[in-house]
């Protein structure tokens, strides 16, 4: 095969089984559902900014291929981590045979570890703090009250965070997502470190808790959203791991439906999960499609899709199939 055909033909060629059409399957039907002028919801999980999705998550958000990101206050943050302080990651590719000790080591020296790799706490949390801090500070004193993701869009507007960029900014989701001033639900915000250091501001009297809007106004906000773009065909749902980033958002639907008797508001309308989680007693990450029918959240004939498999491979190929590289 020539070297100069795009990643999506290869893809076309020899995905054609299993997993692998799983995932062709949930790429073209992403794309249909974008030429049908339809919306589309990312939901990111796990440590998918520490993974670096931002190289092509970026583009999806440049091209509006992506209307609305619900993300964890971790993947929030970290992409702008690696952003500001990359050059000081570490990757420790023999993880697997790491000792106690040897983990110990690596606290010792600031290096806080994702599975492969090593966030440097004082490049990447202390140098965010210090310019966070600030906004927060300016926020109480003026009686401001903002939602998370936007303390974050205004950092990288603002340029402060100029001088310590490492990679192309263009490699950045955050960044992309702040010039399009991308809509954005960060549920459980307060599971973050910056959250954490909100708290511990909060306990020195530097903030207050009610200046950082809530969870709860997240979901109103999202109501509205959604009452307000999904037509009359409903929004896609495309979910990356499992957890809040999309257990939060996909509930709307049956709370429009349910408790604010909205009937004429349709349900999503697409829906693909990527996850290694198997269904298993309990486990929502790990459940079919087919449950959240149960649960008023799809209905009998929206297109879904699951692919068991690592998110680092199979998110970076759907990608590439739908921006056609």
């Amino acid at each position: 095969m020539s070297s100069t055909k795009p990643i999506s033909e290869f893809m076309e060629r020899h995905f054609r089984h299993f997993n692998a059409a799983a995932l062709m399957d949930a790429a073209k039907a992403y794309r249909e559902h974008l030429a049908k002028d339809r919306k589309m919801m990312i939901t990111l999980a796990g440590a998918m900014s520490t993974g670096e999705l931002g190289r092509i998550l970026a583009e999806m958000i440049r091209q509006d291929k992506v209307h609305i990101i619900s993300c964890t206050g971790a993947n929030l943050e970290e992409d702008v981590m690696n952003l500001v302080a990359h050059d000081h990651y570490e990757r420790i590719p023999h993880y697997r045979d790491l000792t106690p000790v040897e983990e110990r080591a690596l606290l010792d020296r600031g290096m806080n570890r994702v599975t492969d790799t090593c966030i440097p706490e004082e490049e990447a949390f202390r140098r965010l703090e210090k310019h966070a801090v600030d906004l927060w500070k300016k926020d109480r004193s003026d009686g401001n009250r903002r939602f998370p993701h936007q303390y974050f869009f205004e950092l990288i507007r603002s340029g402060v965070l100029d001088q310590y960029y490492q990679i192309d900014p263009r490699d950045s989701w955050m960044v992309a997502a702040a010039e399009k001033d991308l809509p954005m639900v960060v549920p459980g915000w307060e599971d973050s470190t910056l959250g954490n250091i909100f708290a511990a501001h909060c306990l020195v009297d530097d903030c207050e808790p009610r200046m950082m809007k809530s969870g709860i106004e997240y979901m109103m906000w999202l109501a509205e959203w959604y009452t307000a773009n999904c037509g009359r065909d409903g929004v896609g749902f495309f979910q990356i791991g499992g957890g809040i980033a999309g257990d939060f958002p996909i509930c709307v639907v049956p709370m429009l439906h349910q408790d604010l008797q909205r009937d004429q508001v349709p349900f999503w309308s697409y829906f693909c999960q990527i996850s290694d989680s198997t269904t298993s007693y309990g486990s929502y990450s790990g459940a079919v499609p087919n449950e959240k029918i149960t649960w008023g959240k799809l209905d009998i004939d929206t297109p879904r899709f699951i692919v068991e498999s690592d998110a680092t491979i199979v998110a970076p190929l759907i990608f590439a199939h739908i921006l056609d590289m």
